[in-house]
């Protein structure tokens, strides 16, 4: 096979932490090559260099056999590499079009001319099936559709090799299955496709060959009909991970948090929330399924007082909180592990610690009267990250150069800390690799043991399967039905009806 890309020995620091030692990595014409690792491996940033974001320290690359400088990312383009980051670059005031012609020159400099790129745009997204209308707002598209204008971005500009970051970490299963068949289509072509991912089942799926790495260096190298996800799990993570956690039985206690009759509108002013009640009792994981976009978010954004309802009620211990404001909210015990960590989790420009006590810094022992004891403060953001195994230089170290993982690491130390009455988690392991996932789920059972009453909010049904007690299922913003697993059986097929509409019956089935 024909080498097109080849990385020699390259070599990436950030202060004392060695993101790639020396790594070796090559891309065939016409194949799709995963890179897997665990969050923090150092995927993501062997791919920043060959894609011209990072400068290398050290090592060679290689394109369609000439030795290159990758310098920038006109660069790359200009060598024919494209990346689809896993946080998109698209300006959503513009339109589709203008998003995908942006920072093009233009034939005429004093007209602009949309029709010739138009015509281009519809002929790329007619031929690779990717869907979207030219003239939409960004704004306007729901997140599978901006990763299709991030595709055709890179098509648009001619691109052989195209990088994928994560690319499902956002997408329903829908959405990913139809954009596997997109690239099916590239490599049919004899284009190349880097998929970098954690998640084992897709990289089986997709994959023609499989490069992992572990703690910046490469710890195998598979073709896909050579392994199985045993094999790539215990590369990825040194250690065997499918003694997976499994739900648990534990006795539940009274109501803790109630809701009551609970209407809200979304952002463009359609009925998201209609009148649903529910309780969450103390000591257990109250699982809400559905598939996203069916008033989950708006349910958790309520409870924690960051979207007010249309009406109804929201009672904690029997007070009625409704319209609390979210500091009124976290200092009443309720914990908030949001769906978006890098819009609504954390703020990305400061240092680990002030986002790890961002909640409590005004609570002793940190606060003292209007002062606020440093020295204290960093003892306990020290002792947060080695309790939460957060890979950081330091608790100095800014947030945005952390990993998902450890990104996820930091809200969850910083809700866990303060020993919640309540935690909402919603979407608590999306984008994280098994190990990460392992671990927090963990964390969410050790809280439900000490009385803490949980929301889990999760598109993974096997997520919801494995921590619930009592299984919720929306369907556009109503209860489709509630399942006690203690007192009920249902198996996934049941479920996934409800969360396509149909209401629970009452007799049950049993749970595969």
């Amino acid at each position: 096979m024909e080498k097109v890309i080849e990385m020699k020995n390259i070599r990436k620091t950030f202060l004392n932490n060695v993101a790639n030692n020396d790594i070796n990595f090559s891309v065939f014409k016409g194949e799709i090559v995963s890179l897997l690792g665990e969050n923090g491996a150092g995927k993501t940033t062997l791919m920043k260099i060959l894609y011209g974001m990072y400068s290398k320290d050290s090592g060679e690359i290689y394109v369609n056999g000439n030795k290159v400088e990758i310098d920038s990312p006109k660069d790359a383009i200009n060598l024919g590499i494209g990346m689809v980051h896993q946080h998109f670059t698209l300006v959503k005031t513009l339109s589709v079009l203008e998003n995908v012609i942006l920072g093009l020159p233009s034939e005429n400099p004093f007209l602009l001319d949309l029709d010739v790129p138009r015509k281009r745009l519809m002929k790329i997204s007619k031929d690779y099936g990717l869907q979207v209308n030219p003239d939409a707002k960004i704004w306007q598209l729901c997140v599978g559709e901006q990763q299709r204008v991030e595709i055709i971005k890179a098509l648009f500009r001619n691109v052989s090799v195209l990088i994928l970051d994560e690319p499902t970490a956002v997408l329903t299963p829908q959405e990913s299955e139809d954009l596997f068949k997109t690239l099916d289509l590239f490599k049919k072509e004899g284009k190349s496709v880097i998929f970098i991912s954690h998640k084992l089942e897709e990289v089986m799926e997709i994959s023609d060959r499989i490069v992992i790495l572990r703690n910046g260096t490469v710890s195998g190298e598979r073709r896909k009909v050579d392994t199985d996800e045993r094999e790539l799990a215990r590369l990825m993570v040194g250690k065997d991970v499918f003694d997976a956690i499994r739900h648990n039985k534990s006795e539940a206690g009274e109501p803790i948090l109630k809701i009551e009759g609970l209407t809200a509108f979304n952002d463009k002013g359609v009925k998201a929330l209609k009148g649903i009640s529910f309780e969450v009792k103390k000591g257990e994981v109250l699982g809400v399924a559905g598939v996203s976009g069916n008033g989950q978010k708006e349910l958790e954004n309520i409870i924690c007082g960051v979207k007010k309802p249309e009406s109804g009620k929201i009672f904690l211990n029997g007070e009625d909180i409704t319209n609390n404001t979210p500091k009124e909210i976290i200092k009443m015990g309720i914990g908030r592990i949001p769906e978006d960590r890098m819009e609504d989790g954390l703020i990305l420009d400061i240092p680990v610690l002030e986002n790890l006590v961002i909640e409590f810094y005004d609570k002793p022992p940190i606060s003292k009267g209007i002062l606020v004891d440093y020295a204290n403060m960093k003892k306990i953001g020290e002792n947060l990250l080695k309790e939460y195994n957060i890979k950081a230089s330091s608790v100095f170290a800014l947030t945005r150069t952390l990993s998902g993982g450890n990104l996820q690491k930091v809200i969850l130390a910083r809700v866990l800390s303060q020993n919640p009455k309540v935690i909402i988690a919603s979407q608590p392991t999306r984008g994280l690799d098994v190990g990460a996932t392992e671990y927090i789920h963990e964390k969410i059972l050790d809280a439900k043991s000490r009385g803490t009453g949980v929301l889990l909010i999760s598109e993974d049904l096997n997520e919801i399967l494995n921590l619930s007690d009592r299984i919720m299922v929306m369907y556009e913003g109503e209860i489709m039905g509630i399942i006690d697993r203690e007192k009920e059986k249902v198996n996934i097929e049941d479920i996934g009806l409800m969360m396509a509409g149909s209401r629970c019956s009452e007799e049950g089935h049993e749970l595969n």
